[in-house]
C-alpha cells in the first residue's frame, strides 16, 4: 500500500433523534432555548451562550447501590421447581470460555454439568471446519445422588451468575451452588438426611459433534482415547492427545465440599494444556476466594448500562442476553462458535460466517459491553491466515474467509465467477466497524478494519467487470443458503462492495492516508451496478427473483444491518416496505431470526408496533423454532446468535445508530408507555439516558466520550431547554425538521427537555405486562 499524509479529515456527523413511539411518526417540531430566561433558536441559526456556573441539574439515577441491582435483577432470574431433561431447559454457566450447561442425565437419576471450552477444538484443516477443525467435546460432571430425584428448587442469579438451590430425593437433600470463572468451574454441595455427595466425571471421545448428522470422512483417523492419572495432592487428570497435534487436560479435585475444575487446551504443544489446567487450579483457593472475584467483575458489569420496560418476560430476556453474552464471550478469547461455549451434539460445531457470527455481537454495542468482543479480536490477530484463505492467485492484496472456520478463521473461500459465497469476511467487518464507531477508538480502524477491509474489497475487484451498459458487474457468487445461485450480481455481494468501499474511502480520510487504490474506490461506486428488483422488491440477484422461503435476508443486507437503503430516503420507503412484505409472504423456511430481523428492519421505520409483532413470533411456542425455556435456541443443533439478536432487536426499537444518525425511543411499541435507558451507547461514543412516560419522552441526558459532532432530531413538542452540565445554555442550531445541533465537547454532559423541567431520575418502571420466570418455574 502506498501511503502518505494528507489533509485532516473531515469530521463525522452524528445524530440524535427521538420518536413518540407506535407505528411510524415524523419527529415532532420544537424550540430550543435556554432555562433561565427562556429563548428561542430560529430555524437554521445559532445561539452561542456562555459557559460557567453552578450545575442546576443532575440524574438521580437510583441504580447505584448493590441492593437496588440485586432486587432489580432478582425479578429477572430464570427458575426451576422441576428437573431439566433438555440442554436447552437447564441453568448454563460460562466465563467467554469454559461453559457448563445444567440439566438431567439422559436415563438416569443424576444430573449432569456439562464441561467445554470454547478453544479445544481438533487441528486437522484437511478435512474442513465440520471435522477437522470442529469444536471438540470434553466431558461432563455428574452429580450422583443416593435416592431417587423428587424435586428441584433452583435459581440462576443473574447479578452474581452463580447457580443456587436444593436437589431433594427420597433420601434427603442436597444444597448446591456453582459458578465459572477464570476458567474455573466450582460447585459447593451439602448434603442433609440419607444424602451424600458424589461426584463422577465422564471424559467424551474427542470426535466432532457433526456426528449426529453424518459419518466422518472416509479416511479420517479418530484421535486416540483420553489418560487419566492422579497428582500427589489429589488432584485428577484426564489428558487428550490429538492425532492433527495438541492436547487437552482437564483437572479436577474435590475438597471437603466444594469441588473445582479446569480445562486447558494447547497447539501445537502436546504438553501445554497439562501444566495450564493444573496452574488455573493452584491458584483457585477455594469457592469462597474464587465468587469473591466473580461477583466483583459481574457487579461491575452489569452497571454499565441499564434498560427498564414494562413487559416482564421480555425484559426479563433482555437482561439474560446480556448475562448469556458475557458468559459466551470476552475481547480476546475465542470467537463465538454456533453454540457458544456450550457443546452440544450438532452439525455445526464451528464459528458460522455467514450471519451467525455477525447476529452473535450485536448487542454489545447499544449495552455499553465493548470488552465482550471477541470477534474484533479475532479478526486482527489471524490477518495471515484471512490471507491464506483465498486461491494462492490472489494472496499479494486480498483477502477472505469461508462459510465456517475454526476460531482461527481457518477456512478457504471460493472465486466469484463459481457460485462461492464470497461476502462474509466484509460482512463481519461490518460488525468491527461498528465496534469503531460506538467507541471512535481509532486504532480499530487502524489494525483491523482499514488492512483487513482493503484486501476483503481487493478480492472483489479481481472479478468486477464492465458491462455492455457501462456499469461493474460482479460474475456468480451465492446469497448465503439460498437454493438458486445468479447468474451475476448477487445483492448481498452489491450490498457489500458498496459499503466495504464507502468505508475505505472514509477511513483513508480518518487515517489521514492517501491510498492509491481510493480512485478505483471511488469508480466502484460510481459504476457499479444498481441492485436487481423487481415488482416484489429486492431480487437474490440478476435474473433471480426472490421465489423460495429463505430464512436468510442476505438479499436485503443493504436495508439491514447497512442501511444503505434506509427509510429517511423517501424515493426508497415502497421498495423497503415491498421487499419485506415479500420476504415473509413466501413461508416455509422463515426460522428465529427471521422474525428478529423482520423485527430490527419495522423499527428502521418507525413503526414499533408491527416490531414487536414480528418479534413476539420468535417467542410463540406454536411455531416451529420458539425460543426454548432457558432462552437458547435449537434447530438442527444450538444456535445462539438468535436471541442474542432478538435483544438488538429490542435495541433497535429503544435507540437507533445508523447512518450518522441516533435516534432514542424511535420505535417504541404503543403499549410500552413507559421506559428507561441509562449510559446507552451510540454511535460516535455517546452515552444516552432517556426516560419515557406515559408515552412521551421526558427528558434526553447526552454525556459525549469523543468529541464528536451532535444533531438531536429530538421529538419534543413545545419550547425546549437545552443545558449544558455546568448549567449554562449550550450552543445549538436548528437544522430544521425537528433536528437541533449541539456543541458537546468530550467529557461534557448535556440536558435536552420541553416544558418545565421533569424530574430526571433513572430507575425501573412499573410492569404493566406481567410474565412468567423464564427455565421451568
Amino acid at each position: 500500500m502506498t501511503s502518505q499524509q494528507k489533509r485532516p479529515p473531515m469530521p463525522r456527523r452524528a445524530v440524535l433523534g427521538t420518536a413518540m413511539g407506535g407505528a411510524a411518526a415524523a419527529a415532532l417540531p420544537g424550540t430550543a432555548h435556554a432555562e433561565q430566561p427562556a429563548q428561542s433558536v430560529p430555524s437554521a441559526g445559532t445561539k452561542s451562550v456562555a459557559g460557567g456556573g453552578k450545575r442546576p441539574w443532575k440524574l438521580r439515577d437510583t441504580m447505584t447501590t448493590d441492593g437496588a441491582w440485586e432486587r432489580f435483577l432478582r425479578g429477572q432470574d430464570l427458575l426451576w421447581t422441576k428437573l431439566p431433561t433438555l440442554w436447552y431447559e437447564g441453568p448454563f454457566l460460562g466465563d467467554g470460555q469454559l461453559g457448563s450447561m445444567i440439566y438431567q442425565e439422559p436415563g438416569t437419576n443424576r444430573i449432569r454439568f456439562t464441561v467445554q471450552h470454547g478453544r479445544v477444538q481438533d487441528h486437522r484443516p484437511e478435512f474442513g471446519s465440520g471435522w477437522g477443525t470442529c469444536r471438540l467435546p470434553v466431558g461432563r460432571l455428574t452429580l450422583d445422588p443416593v435416592g431417587t430425584i423428587t424435586a428441584v428448587d433452583w435459581r440462576l442469579s443473574l447479578w452474581n451468575a452463580e447457580l443456587t438451590g436444593t436437589v431433594t430425593t427420597t433420601a434427603g437433600t442436597l444444597t448446591l451452588s456453582a459458578l465459572i470463572h477464570d476458567e474455573v468451574f466450582a460447585a459447593r454441595v451439602t448434603a442433609k438426611g440419607g444424602e451424600q455427595v458424589t461426584w463422577t466425571f465422564h471424559p467424551e471421545e474427542a470426535i466432532s459433534p457433526r456426528r449426529v448428522s453424518e459419518a466422518p470422512p472416509a479416511d479420517y483417523t479418530a484421535n486416540p482415547p483420553w489418560t487419566t492419572r492422579t497428582k500427589a495432592d489429589g488432584t485428577e487428570q484426564v489428558l487428550q492427545s490429538l492425532t492433527g497435534g495438541g492436547q487437552t487436560a482437564t483437572a479436577y479435585r474435590r475438597t471437603g465440599d466444594e469441588l473445582l475444575l479446569s480445562v486447558g487446551h494447547s497447539s501445537p504443544s502436546d504438553t501445554a494444556a497439562e501444566a495450564d489446567s493444573l496452574r488455573n487450579l493452584r491458584r483457585t483457593t477455594s469457592y469462597g476466594a474464587l465468587r469473591r472475584k466473580h461477583t466483583r467483575w459481574w457487579h461491575e458489569f452489569y452497571r454499565k448500562s441499564f434498560v427498564s420496560f414494562p413487559d416482564q418476560r421480555l425484559q426479563s430476556f433482555h437482561w439474560i442476553q446480556l448475562y448469556k453474552v458475557a458468559s459466551a464471550s470476552r475481547a480476546g478469547g475465542p470467537v463465538m462458535a454456533t453454540s457458544g461455549p456450550w457443546l452440544e451434539p450438532t452439525p455445526w460445531p464451528a464459528v458460522w460466517w455467514n450471519l451467525n457470527v455477525q447476529l452473535e455481537y450485536w448487542l454489545i454495542h447499544g449495552s455499553n459491553h465493548p470488552e465482550l468482543d471477541s470477534l474484533a479480536t479475532t479478526l486482527r490477530q489471524n490477518q495471515e491466515q484471512l490471507t491464506a484463505n483465498v486461491p494462492a492467485a490472489y494472496r499479494s492484496d486480498s483477502a477472505g474467509v469461508g462459510r465456517s472456520s475454526d476460531m482461527f478463521a481457518n477456512r478457504g473461500v471460493g472465486r466469484p465467477g463459481t457460485g462461492a459465497e464470497t461476502g462474509d469476511l466484509t460482512w463481519a467487518l461490518h460488525n468491527v466497524w461498528l465496534s469503531y464507531r460506538h467507541s471512535m477508538d481509532k486504532s480499530l480502524l487502524r489494525d483491523t478494519i482499514f488492512p483487513v477491509l482493503r484486501r476483503a474489497i481487493n478480492y472483489y475487484l479481481h472479478f468486477l467487470t464492465p458491462g455492455s451498459d457501462g456499469k461493474l458487474h460482479l460474475p456468480s457468487t451465492l446469497s448465503p443458503e439460498y437454493p438458486v445461485v445468479p447468474p451475476q450480481d448477487t445483492n448481498y455481494d452489491l450490498a457489500l462492495i458498496r459499503w466495504g468501499c464507502q468505508t475505505l474511502i472514509e477511513s483513508a480520510e480518518l487515517l489521514d492516508i492517501e491510498d492509491e487504490l481510493t480512485p478505483r474506490w471511488q469508480e466502484v461506486l460510481a459504476k457499479l451496478t444498481p441492485y436487481p428488483v423487481d415488482d416484489n422488491g429486492f431480487m437474490i440477484g440478476a435474473d433471480t427473483p426472490y421465489a423460495v422461503s429463505h430464512r436468510h435476508y442476505s438479499h436485503m443486507l443493504m436495508v439491514y444491518p447497512l442501511y444503505l437503503v434506509n427509510w429517511d430516503q423517501p424515493e426508497n420507503r415502497e421498495l423497503i416496505t415491498k421487499s419485506v412484505t415479500r420476504w415473509h409472504a413466501v413461508t416455509g423456511a422463515h426460522r428465529g431470526y427471521s422474525y428478529t430481523g423482520a423485527a430490527s428492519m419495522y423499527a428502521m421505520t418507525g413503526d414499533g408496533d408491527t416490531s414487536i409483532t414480528y418479534l413476539r413470533k420468535f417467542f410463540d411456542t406454536t411455531t416451529r423454532y420458539p425460543c426454548r425455556p432457558n432462552t437458547h435456541y435449537t434447530e438442527a443443533g444450538p444456535v445462539i446468535e438468535t436471541p442474542l439478536s432478538a435483544s438488538q432487536s429490542l435495541h433497535d426499537m429503544f435507540c437507533q445508530s445508523w447512518g450518522g444518525v441516533i435516534r432514542v425511543f424511535p420505535a417504541v411499541p404503543t403499549a410500552w408507555a413507559d421506559l428507561t435507558l441509562h449510559d446507552f451507547r451510540t454511535q460516535g461514543a455517546f452515552l444516552v439516558s432517556a426516560v419515557r412516560k406515559a408515552g412521551v419522552t421526558r427528558f434526553i441526558r447526552i454525556r459525549s466520550l469523543a468529541g464528536e459532532p451532535l444533531e438531536l432530531r429530538h421529538g419534543l413538542s413545545g419550547r425546549l431547554t437545552v443545558l449544558l452540565d455546568d448549567g449554562t445554555p449550550a450552543r445549538t442550531r436548528d437544522l430544521g425538521d425537528g433536528t437541533l445541533s449541539i456543541d458537546l465537547p468530550k467529557g461534557r454532559e448535556v440536558l435536552v427537555h420541553s416544558g418545565s423541567r421533569p424530574d430526571l431520575v433513572i430507575a425501573p418502571v412499573a410492569v404493566s405486562e406481567p410474565g412468567a420466570a423464564w427455565g421451568l418455574p
